[in-house]
């Protein structure tokens, strides 16, 4: 894979963190978890799920084991099946991360037919690569075959009017504000057919 192939950025998203074993769920501090990423109070969701909030609070603090009936208003409440109460969060996922880019700040990665510009680049270990794109180039000729890579991917156009090629669809004509979400394994490339290089938005998934 050459320097200049897009699918390098999704090789560099990829390569940050270690593997590490995972620790043993504890259901209280599961839904403890699942309560707070909702923004919830111990009434709130104590009101959701249908249980009296003395009840929730020993869930949360492991002072007594729900019933499979309770588990169910748990589940049903948080808006989650029952087994997931019991699938721990991904490795490495922290709750209430933030990372902002100023415009024009972000991580530049040019190549031959794009110039990339990666976005929300302090973040490790994300689910999705958010990056700006210019396209440069104007002719399918300009692309070494297709880009193929794993994952899905959203594009939305930013400036100018862009051609996406797909291996399987006839081409199709985006202009400001067009979108379009896609199999990333399926062959595709963009190119410009504006006067000057269109700018688009890339959002493509790393799991």
């Amino acid at each position: 894979m050459s320097d200049n192939d897009p699918r390098n950025l999704i090789r560099i998203a990829r390569e940050t963190g270690e593997d590490a074993f995972g620790e043993p769920l504890n259901l209280g501090e599961r839904v403890r978890d699942l309560r707070k990423a909702r923004n919830w109070t111990l009434e709130q969701a104590a009101r959701q799920a249908g249980l009296a909030r003395s009840t929730l609070s020993k869930i949360e603090n492991g002072q007594m084991s729900p019933t499979y009936d309770a588990l169910k208003k748990l589940a049903t409440g948080l808006e989650i099946s029952v087994p997931q109460l019991f699938t721990p969060p991904k490795r490495g996922q922290v709750n209430g991360r933030l990372a902002t880019t100023k415009a024009g700040q972000g991580a530049p990665q040019a190549t031959v037919t794009y110039e990339h510009e990666l976005l929300a680049e302090t973040l490790t270990k994300k689910a999705m690569l958010p990056y700006r794109a210019r396209i440069r180039a104007r002719r399918m000729e300009e692309f070494d075959g297709w880009v193929r890579h794993d994952g899905e991917e959203f594009l939305y156009v930013l400036t100018g009017v862009v051609r996406l090629y797909t291996e399987f669809y006839e081409p199709i004509e985006m202009r400001r504000g067009d979108s379009a979400y896609y199999d990333a394994t399926m062959g595709h490339n963009v190119v410009s057919v504006s006067e000057d290089d269109a700018t688009i938005l890339w959002v493509t998934s790393l799991v």
